[in-house]
């Protein structure tokens, strides 16, 4: 064995940890950025966007609109957001989306700022009520035809005004003048009603191996990098 098998050693271990967690796509992008975007009020995220000062950053408070709507509990609701998914060549793929929602903001205290509703996609990170099964026990509500054997759900996330919640995102004013956070600074917009650790286990889809294997190999690789480059250059000071 030698200092270049470790590195190489090293390399390869980084890699696996790397397709490990590119294999949940954007989601792993949305929980780095939940771990580290900077927290700011809203007074201060306000101040931002009239200036005109490009920031990527995070707002925490309540959700609130002029105009709810009930689920079918009653609770007043400002989106509902409806999936039907496919798993298909192993992920998830939308056949069909519908989206329900008003104009909303997030206030904190006395301050208060928009929120892009539209541009809101991967960065909705909720509890979600899912129900599963095939294709063949829905075909007739989903959009194309697809093999009888397909594994389906139906995927219903939803916010409400009752909830708290963490915005991420670009504060900046809105085409009607108003303030708002929007994605921008190529990053998304995340609303996020989670705590952390829930929030990482929603974005992991409840699959906890993937993610420990993933930092079980980063950690292995920096090891190795870091005692394979220490064996060289003691190997090169003893020759």
């Amino acid at each position: 064995m030698t200092p270049l098998f470790v590195i190489a050693a090293g390399i390869v271990a980084i890699a696996i940890g790397t397709l490990l967690l590119r294999s949940y796509g954007p989601l792993v992008r949305i929980g780095r950025l939940l771990a580290v975007t900077p927290t700011v009020s809203a007074a201060e995220a306000r101040d931002l966007a009239a200036s005109g000062t490009r920031r990527y950053v995070r707002v925490d408070g309540r959700l609130e609109a002029d105009e709810e709507f009930p689920d079918e509990h009653g609770r007043p609701l400002v989106l509902r957001r409806r999936r039907i998914e496919a798993r298909l060549r192993g992920g998830w793929s939308i056949l069909d989306e519908q989206v329900q929602a008003v104009p909303f903001r997030l206030r904190e205290g006395l301050d208060e700022l928009g929120v892009d509703a539209p541009s809101l996609d991967e960065g909705l990170v909720t509890l979600a009520k899912e129900s599963s099964g095939t294709a063949a026990e829905v075909a007739d509500r989903l959009p194309a035809r697809l093999p009888p054997e397909t594994p389906i759900r139906l995927r219903i996330e939803q916010l409400s005004s009752v909830e708290h919640a963490s915005v991420l995102g670009m504060p900046a004013v809105g085409t009607d003048g108003s303030l708002l956070m929007t994605r921008g600074m190529g990053r998304p917009l995340v609303v996020c009603t989670l705590e952390r650790d829930d929030a990482m286990r929603v974005l992991a889809d409840g699959r906890r191996a993937r993610p420990i294997s993933a930092a079980i190999a980063f950690a292995a690789g920096l090891a190795l990098l870091v005692a394979g480059f220490g064996w060289a250059l003691v190997a090169g000071t003893v020759g």
